[in-house]
């Protein structure tokens, strides 16, 4: 890790930390955090920043849980299991925590594009690129009028509802690492069709990630289509 990336990593500790502090004391954040709490006050405050294994400790462990909870407390679901997770995909200042975070304790490979399906997803592959210094990409279930050729991948679903999504050709380069994304995985046939279109594009997949997955299945079927990490900040019993 060069001095550059250990900055950026303290950073993305400190922004982590004075997230958790809007709701906590310093002797509750020390709690949560096992760092003593004078320490916690210098570095929210800005005085000094954490050591690089303190700041890890932050992003890849405690980050994820505390995340994890902020992003459930913010979500609701209805009497049928229908989610609304408008208060997470709105707030960019959440997201952009969220990236390093999943960054790091999934252990993804820095991609060249993040890949995601038009609308929910833009604002988490918006966050993700901007972390990994990538582009972002996102697949529409539309053609846009002034391309003209695009990557389409097209599935029956299990409703007899057929589903197609279309991506213009030229956001994925042959031999390019492709992060794909989504706010949500229920059944997984959104990644699916994500996924195919990166083997379309002649790309590799780094990783799949999700906000939130709604039960297992969907994570089981993107596991078993790559063998790139996957997995979401967290997971709702369906």
């Amino acid at each position: 890790m060069n001095r550059a990336e250990k900055a950026t990593l303290q950073l993305q500790a400190v922004a982590v930390l004075r997230m958790l502090k809007e709701t906590r004391t310093y002797d509750e954040l020390a709690a949560v955090t096992g760092l003593p709490s004078g320490d916690l006050n210098r570095y929210v405050n800005g005085h000094v920043l954490p050591s690089v294994d303190r700041a890890r400790a932050v992003v890849d462990g405690v980050g994820r849980e505390e995340l994890a909870a902020e992003l459930e407390s913010r979500v609701t679901r209805d009497e049928e299991g229908y989610v609304d997770n408008s208060e997470v995909v709105f707030d960019q200042s959440f997201l952009d925590l969220v990236a390093p975070v999943a960054a790091e304790s999934l252990d993804f490979d820095r991609p060249d594009v993040v890949l995601t399906a038009a609308t929910d997803g833009i604002t988490l592959g918006a966050a993700m690129a901007d972390y990994f210094d990538a582009r972002v990409a996102y697949a529409k279930k539309s053609k846009e009028t002034a391309v003209e050729e695009f990557i389409e991948s097209r599935q029956r679903l299990a409703s007899g509802i057929e589903l197609t999504y279309y991506l213009p050709a030229s956001a994925i380069d042959p031999g390019e690492s492709v992060l794909v994304v989504d706010d949500l995985i229920r059944s997984g046939e959104t990644q699916e069709l994500l996924l195919d279109i990166v083997d379309r594009a002649d790309a590799e997949v780094v990783g799949v990630f999700a906000l939130i997955a709604a039960g297992e299945r969907g994570l089981d079927r993107a596991e078993g289509l790559t063998d790139a990490p996957v997995g979401a900040l967290t997971t709702f019993e369906e």
